[in-house]
């Protein structure tokens, strides 16, 4: 193999440009060119197919530094239809004409799903990223686990899953934590931690809204941040058992902080913050905001008189706010755990297009023994029985619905990623760049303005 091509798909993450160097510098190891498919899955309707030649004379281009966060070659949520065949062998044609014999997608799990039809006319294998970490299964059959049943609309389905048939076992998850993960937690939990000083000093209830549409995991990391209590989507709303909690916390510290996942679901499993109509271009349902849903419960149940009586605030809207970590959680500089493993799943997908792999992810496995190490599992293994890949949702052990915090398994989940997650050239990158001087007097340089310049189009 001579010449792979390389895209970046779906939302952007910190890790994204250190999965690419990763990926880049192996194949300047094996003499393998590097094309750099401009905005995804985007760039293949494009007759012209921008694109960039990453590694000339196998030397990496200045443009790609591993440190800086989000993707320099762009993103998108295009995807094609897996019966869209003129489309896709239209795709075929145009990486003939750029002599791309292998194609490593950098995404999750909407990527892998529009990865799938693309494999069955050119090798491609996947390099995992994700802030929400539900690229992977909790157990190797837990695809096998989903049912499919006739959905609202005539002629449509919808998606159940069974019960569990698999003891679980950390180390026997497939894909342990994904690039991105770890620099969304770290932004979550510090943001936690400056929202709390505001909920002490005006004596006043906080919550917090980070992202993960179906997963908890960014909630359950968020704990690092120290709130009173997490809600995660996995695990249904009990309405009574949280406002008994918010009014215990309340009544001994006079603040509170709760932190709740985007998806957050009540007794019925309706998504909290109402869904709108519209739906973003990965066909995901926008959803309006869980903390201003729970926000407005806590407020019809708590009541006014509560806060009067005890003389903070005259009302429950005054007392309780609301705030959104929000994008912060997917941009800037990824922290050395993404870095390192970034760079080295990346490496992996070229190993194995190398080696002849098709419709495989690699993956990042974790066990007592050896730690973190990279490894690959197959695409059809994702896939439930009539081809659809699920987001992983954080499994039942990691979170206590009692305590609405992590339990003892979640705990140990988590300090498995992040005991050694921060790097002395992380707090080195505070003191020195943040506040440079010249970052008063020059205007920022965007790095799409250097790439932009070594754009190629097909004739």
């Amino acid at each position: 193999m001579k010449r792979i091509g390389i895209l970046t798909a779906g939302g952007d993450t910190p890790a994204l440009n250190a999965t690419i160097h990763g990926a880049v510098t192996r194949a300047n190891e094996l003499r393998i060119e590097v094309v750099g498919l401009i905005k995804g899955y985007n760039s293949l309707f494009n007759p012209h197919v921008p694109h960039v030649l990453l590694n000339p004379l196998f030397q990496t281009i200045p443009e790609l530094d591993p440190t800086l966060g989000g993707t320099i070659i762009g993103a998108s949520r295009d995807y094609m239809r897996p019966d869209d065949y003129e489309t896709l062998n239209a795709f075929v044609e145009r990486f003939g004409k750029l002599k791309i014999e292998g194609l490593i997608c950098i995404g999750g799990d909407g990527t892998l799903n529009g990865m799938q039809p693309l494999s069955e006319r050119l090798p491609c294998v996947l390099a995992p990223k994700t802030i929400d970490n539900d690229l992977g299964l909790n157990y190797r059959n837990e695809a096998d686990e989903w049912r499919q049943k006739p959905g609202p609309e005539p002629g449509g389905f919808r998606y159940e899953r069974g019960p569990a048939r698999t003891v679980f076992d950390l180390e026997q998850m497939i894909n342990y934590v994904t690039p991105g993960y770890a620099t969304a937690v770290y932004v979550s939990a510090s943001g936690i931690l400056r929202i709390r000083t505001t909920a002490e000093s005006h004596r006043r209830i906080a919550v917090v809204e980070v992202m993960g549409r179906h997963s908890g995991y960014i909630a359950l990391g968020s704990m690092y941040g120290q709130p009173d209590m997490v809600l995660v989507p996995e695990c249904p709303l009990d309405v009574d058992a949280l406002v008994e909690r918010v009014k215990e916390v309340y009544e001994l510290q006079k603040n509170v902080v709760i932190v709740c996942g985007e998806g957050v679901v009540d007794q019925q499993g309706n998504v909290l913050g109402a869904e709108k109509a519209s739906t973003d271009p990965a066909g995901n349902k926008i959803l309006s905001g869980a903390a201003e849903a729970l926000r407005e419960l806590l407020i019809k149940r708590i009541g006014d008189d509560y806060f009067k009586s005890r003389r903070r605030g005259g009302s429950a809207k005054e007392a309780i706010f609301t705030r959104k970590i929000g994008h912060t959680q997917r941009g800037g500089r990824p922290i050395l755990f993404d870095r390192f493993y970034a760079a080295q799943l990346g490496g992996k997908a070229v190993e194995m297009l190398a080696e002849g792999t098709n419709n495989a992810a690699a993956t990042l496995q974790w066990n007592g023994r050896r730690g973190f190490h990279v490894s690959s599992f197959d695409g059809n293994g994702f896939r439930d029985r009539w081809g659809l890949i699920h987001a992983r949702t954080m499994h039942p052990s990691f979170y206590d619905p009692q305590l609405m915090r992590p339990s003892r398994v979640g705990i140990e989940y988590l300090l498995n990623i992040f005991n050694r997650a921060i790097g002395h050239d992380d707090v080195e990158y505070i003191r020195q760049k943040l506040f440079h001087s010249g970052n008063l007097s020059e205007p920022y340089h965007s790095v799409n303005t250097d790439v932009a310049k070594r754009i190629r189009y097909l004739d």
